[in-house]
């Protein structure tokens, strides 16, 4: 499943005095990677055009669920999300559910939300209180699997129906889930129940939040820290609407504190696919949206120090990646998982002054 495999050295400049020894290997050459996550003895891969990959952490086994392989119906997914028991992938009509007691796939429909209402755009699985969170084109779905419901919530604010459209589930440890709207963003605290009003909290652009910045705010992504928390944001400006979506990457220091992380700071463009972090760094998969053919083109891979907020470009080069639309970000602990859209890379990083952990 794979063609190339090298080690190479990068040297990374952060005034440090070492460097940081990258393994890097590509996967699935060609695949467009929309999603990846782990049920900690598989690796899950979301494709537009080739289905859904199963890979083996043990053994490095590759699996294909699709037409070609004649195991599913479709090939054409965003979002997967597992568990030892199923495999969950959203697709534009629906989500597919893969039994692995009787290796069979069924697909779910949606009655609520309209004509896009089964288009499903980002899972996330939540082990510890066994509910699959569902992010629809058209409201949440939580999935309790102790009694196998679905719940529809519609989580439109101030009559915005961009409010109710997803883009991402992230948990924040398990007492928290962050959801990335086309406007704003939602906050469940999990300790409360999910019908309880008080459990959830919107923030957009308005007043201080992410400076004002922008006619909206879409947010694409979220990674955490101690004291901060990373938002990346989706660009979408027009000769009409030059401030409508304005992009970047926010630092929100959870008071009062908004920074931004543009294109005037080092970045390729503003527009924010996917953010991970690896111990004292940031990694961003960034696009640049071209407001005259109304197009998003990919801007590559930067690393970026969350202590400095210094900004440094990935020489995609010297990885082999030969695309610069770096898709989705997956850290497991130990690999660096890169979705692009033509092939999957994973690079396991030997640099103990990054700090590595999960």
């Amino acid at each position: 499943m794979f063609r190339r495999f090298l080690i190479i050295t990068i040297f990374f400049l952060f005034n440090l005095s070492s460097f940081a020894q990258i393994e890097s290997q590509l996967f699935l050459e060609g695949a467009k990677i929309n999603d990846i996550k782990s049920d900690g003895e598989y690796l899950w891969v979301a494709t537009y055009g080739q289905g859904i990959y199963q890979y083996s952490l043990k053994n490095g086994k590759w699996t294909n669920y699709s037409s070609k392989s004649g195991n599913l119906e479709n090939d054409l997914f965003h979002c997967v999300a597992a568990n030892k028991d199923y495999v969950w992938a959203g697709a534009n009509e629906g989500l597919y559910i893969y039994s692995r007691k009787t290796n069979k796939w069924t697909k779910r429909k949606f009655t609520n939300g309209g004509e896009f209402g089964n288009w499903i755009r980002s899972l996330n699985y939540d082990e510890k209180r066994k509910r699959l969170w569902i992010g629809r084109f058209r409201n949440i779905t939580v999935l309790d699997l102790r009694t196998n419901k679905f719940t529809d919530y519609n989580k439109v604010i101030n009559a915005d129906e961009k409010t109710n459209n997803f883009n991402n589930i992230v948990f924040e440890g398990d007492s928290v889930v962050w959801f990335g709207a086309e406007s704003g963003m939602h906050k469940y605290v999990t300790k409360k129940s999910i019908a309880d009003p008080k459990a959830w909290t919107f923030i957009n652009n308005k007043g201080r939040n992410f400076n004002g910045e922008g006619n909206s705010v879409s947010v694409s992504d979220f990674v955490f820290d101690k004291n901060n928390i990373w938002f990346g944001t989706d660009e979408f400006v027009t000769k009409e609407s030059p401030r409508y979506n304005v992009g970047g990457i926010y630092v929100w220091d959870r008071k009062l504190k908004w920074d931004r992380i543009s294109k005037a700071n080092g970045l390729g463009g503003n527009g924010i696919y996917s953010l991970a972090r690896t111990g004292n760094y940031i990694w961003a998969g960034v696009y640049e949206f071209n407001k005259n053919d109304k197009a998003e083109y990919g801007k590559g891979l930067y690393l970026i120090n969350r202590l400095t907020k210094k900004v440094t470009p990935i020489d995609l080069n010297e990885l082999n990646i030969n695309t610069s639309n770096i898709l989705s970000l997956f850290f497991d602990g130990s690999n660096l998982w890169i979705g692009t859209s033509s092939g999957l890379l994973r690079l396991k990083i030997d640099n103990t002054l990054a700090h590595i952990k999960k």
